[in-house]
């Protein structure tokens, strides 16, 4: 009896023993998770934070002298357009739009920031190889830029093999090269051409871009929208019909998205413009235009003003709190519409 009663003393103890094994590591675990969170947590409020904006003249002053060369026309806007993209990959937190780990899973405003970066460096990038590098249309491209811009639009979302990032350095790598050939004297070949007519043409694209975010930004509270799709030519035609009265409005989980895509294709606008105001100074002051491009360049430092909400707000336009996409698209638009007079501007004699 006695031999009885103490194995089951010993057996009460080793299971009391592995109640408190398990406890003990379900604690541990439970440890390891709180703390994880608190990490994400903290490092997800670091890695939100917008990068600040930065002196051109002095980057592109700054990587000349690092070269031993001297700045030449266009390479102020060749070295901008690789610090911009840089930028995006190197700030706090790196590249986030491809992340799947957290916390860059849980973030959604920096992604679209870096998107509405890319689509500038990308519109770009494009245009240094189709027009600013080339005299005519039947001269040859660029070899580096042939190799750039492809690379600047690669999959923005890629985390496999290849890496977003290392295909946009290589493309950061070409321009650099592209920059480098630009200042070489014995290098012909490497041009860049500042003329009205180029420049109009990028300023073209850089136009229907913002105004395609001014609508989607002043759609965020709905609006009733007639149809102008075919105005000013009875003879033109589209594919399907329209309604001639329809309702416009940005999905509501989509609102902050839209914000943070116009911020950051507004930052990226603001220094790309900075850089074009150096290397077309002659073209700008002979057509009297300088300071429409510096008024331009005000508009868009208006988006980047710090944030004093901790989330987008959206009410009415006339209501009790403010709109934060209305603000950002009154920027927007009223940037597009200088554009638009500097485009007229560029095209008079």
């Amino acid at each position: 009896m006695r031999e009885q009663l103490g194995d089951s003393v010993e057996i009460m103890k080793e299971r009391i023993e592995d109640i408190n094994m398990g406890s003990g590591l379900r604690k541990a675990i439970m440890a390891v998770v709180i703390i994880y969170c608190l990490v994400a947590l903290i490092l997800g409020y670091i890695w939100s934070s917008e990068p600040e904006n930065f002196s051109v003249q002095q980057y592109a002053g700054a990587y000349a002298e690092e070269l031993g060369v001297e700045p030449v026309i266009g390479f102020t806007t060749s070295v901008t357009l690789m610090k911009i993209a840089e930028t995006m990959l190197d700030k706090p937190g790196g590249y986030l739009s491809n992340d799947i780990m957290l916390p860059g899973i849980w973030l959604d405003n920096i992604p679209n920031w870096e998107y509405g970066v890319l689509v500038q460096v990308r519109d770009l990038s494009r245009a240094l190889r189709k027009d600013f590098s080339r005299s005519q249309s039947q001269s040859t491209q660029d070899k580096d830029l042939e190799i750039a811009e492809p690379q600047l639009h690669f999959d923005n979302d890629s985390w496999a093999v290849p890496s977003t990032e290392s295909e946009y350095r290589r493309g950061i790598t070409a321009l650099g090269n592209y920059s480098k050939r630009l200042t070489n004297p014995a290098d012909d070949k490497s041009q860049f051409y500042a003329r009205a007519d180029n420049l109009s043409q990028w300023l073209l694209d850089v136009e229907t871009r913002l105004g395609s975010l001014s609508q989607r930004l002043s759609a965020s509270v709905g609006k009733r929208r007639l149809n102008t799709d075919l105005a000013g030519d009875t003879a033109s035609r589209q594919s399907t019909a329209n309604a001639d009265d329809q309702e416009v409005k940005t999905p509501w989980t989509e609102i902050d998205d839209v914000f943070y895509e116009a911020r950051g294709a507004s930052w990226a606008l603001l220094h790309i413009l900075k850089a074009i105001e150096v290397d077309f100074r002659a073209i700008l002051e002979k057509k009297n235009a300088l300071v429409s491009v510096r008024q331009i360049i005000r508009e868009l430092e208006g988006t980047q003003e710090a944030m004093g909400s901790p989330m987008i707000l959206n009410d009415t336009g006339f209501g009790l709190f403010a709109n934060h996409s209305l603000v950002m698209a009154s920027y927007i638009s009223r940037a597009s519409a200088g554009i638009s007079d500097l485009r007229t501007l560029l095209t008079r004699g």
